[in-house]
């Protein structure tokens, strides 16, 4: 769904030499996270294109880029970027760490109200950037659906029956989880601590905190240099991912639900077996050398281990108490010693309140 356009937000104008190694002389508004690795031949041409865009937002931005242990020469083209505008940010990580640990370390980076990640392969667009901004308008997170997706079939085959599983089973209405191409409130990220491969679940994350996640039509190009980075190693990986996922969104602070369930099958089928083997034994029928008993006595070992880890699960989750909710906003009266009384203090603004 496509969102009208707003009057342009009364924010900070952009300085004259942001994009020529001026110094910003304020904390930017907007920052823009981009994961690199081995991209050094899309880089200048992204860069180009995210400094036109830039260039028409009525507010200051930063751009972050991390280097994830790039080998294909990334990290000299981005410091050739670094010394030539003063807005540019360069993280170089120790070695490839993986796209969620990429995000992480720029998202403790970055300064701005609003967060804007994209890929570095030039298939995300940045002059859709406005788009996905005025889309928090009305939401937390947009997640940029591509369409048409421009990927061989046997990525986007794959893609389908991966965003199809993950809608199913965890209730959040995207067609496109696994997108680059995402704008946030500083504030979800805050919320999000990321490991392993979770970036791709992380509007199912934001969605479980109570956070408004949408998603918006974008355009989508197909890769120019260099090889995509998806492999068969991914599915295994994600499938895991995804347990992960539902765990924490679901039964993190009840794990005996989820133990529970299996345990009373377990216990309550071993005990339907045991029982008819007991009445077999009482009308003087052997039992001793039947593999059912054997059966029966080990489903009821399983259940009772299955409710036992459910119960230790729920102590833990009792001892490390967190909040189960996420704030979406803070009114609070304050007096200080002038009598004058502050506004009220807000839990964040968009790009159309300013």
């Amino acid at each position: 769904m496509l969102l009208a356009s707003s009057p342009s937000p009364t924010l900070p104008a952009a300085h004259p030499d942001e994009f020529n190694g001026g110094a910003v002389p304020e904390p930017p508004a907007l920052s823009v996270v981009i994961p690199v690795y081995d991209e050094a031949e899309s880089l200048p041409l992204l860069y180009d294109e995210l400094r036109e865009t830039l260039d028409t937002l009525p507010w200051l931005a930063e751009v972050i880029f991390v280097d994830d242990g790039s080998r294909d020469g990334s990290a000299v083209v981005l410091r050739q970027l670094f010394e030539r505008d003063g807005r540019v940010q360069v993280i170089e990580l120790r070695r490839n760490f993986g796209k969620a640990a990429a995000l992480q370390a720029g998202f403790a980076a970055a300064r701005g109200k609003w967060v804007v990640t994209l890929d570095a392969d030039l298939q995300d667009v940045p002059a859709e950037i406005p788009r996905l901004l005025e889309g928090l308008e009305h939401a937390d997170l947009v997640s940029g659906w591509k369409r048409p997706r421009r990927d061989p079939l046997s990525k986007r085959l794959p893609s389908l029956w991966f965003n199809l599983v993950v809608r199913v089973l965890t209730g959040v209405p995207l067609h496109d989880f696994n997108s680059g191409l995402k704008a946030y409130r500083a504030e979800v990220l805050r919320e999000l601590p990321l490991y392993g491969e979770l970036h791709r679940y992380i509007p199912v994350l934001a969605y479980a905190r109570g956070f408004r996640v949408t998603e918006l039509p974008v355009a989508h190009r197909p890769r120019r240099f260099g090889r995509s980075k998806f492999g068969a190693r991914r599915f295994a990986s994600g499938f895991f991912d995804l347990l992960t996922v539902l765990f924490l969104t679901q039964f993190i602070r009840r794990p005996l639900h989820l133990f529970g369930w299996f345990g009373l099958l377990s216990l309550g089928l071993g005990t339907l077996i045991n029982a008819y083997l007991s009445a077999l034994w009482f009308l003087g029928q052997p039992i001793g050398h039947r593999p059912l008993l054997t059966l029966g006595v080990l489903l009821m070992t399983i259940g009772a281990q299955f409710f036992l880890t459910g119960l230790l699960a729920e102590l833990i989750a009792h001892a490390a108490p967190r909040p189960d909710y996420g704030v979406r906003r803070h009114l609070r009266h304050h007096t200080p010693a002038t009598g004058a009384a502050p506004p009220a203090t807000s839990g964040g603004t968009h790009p159309h309140d300013a």
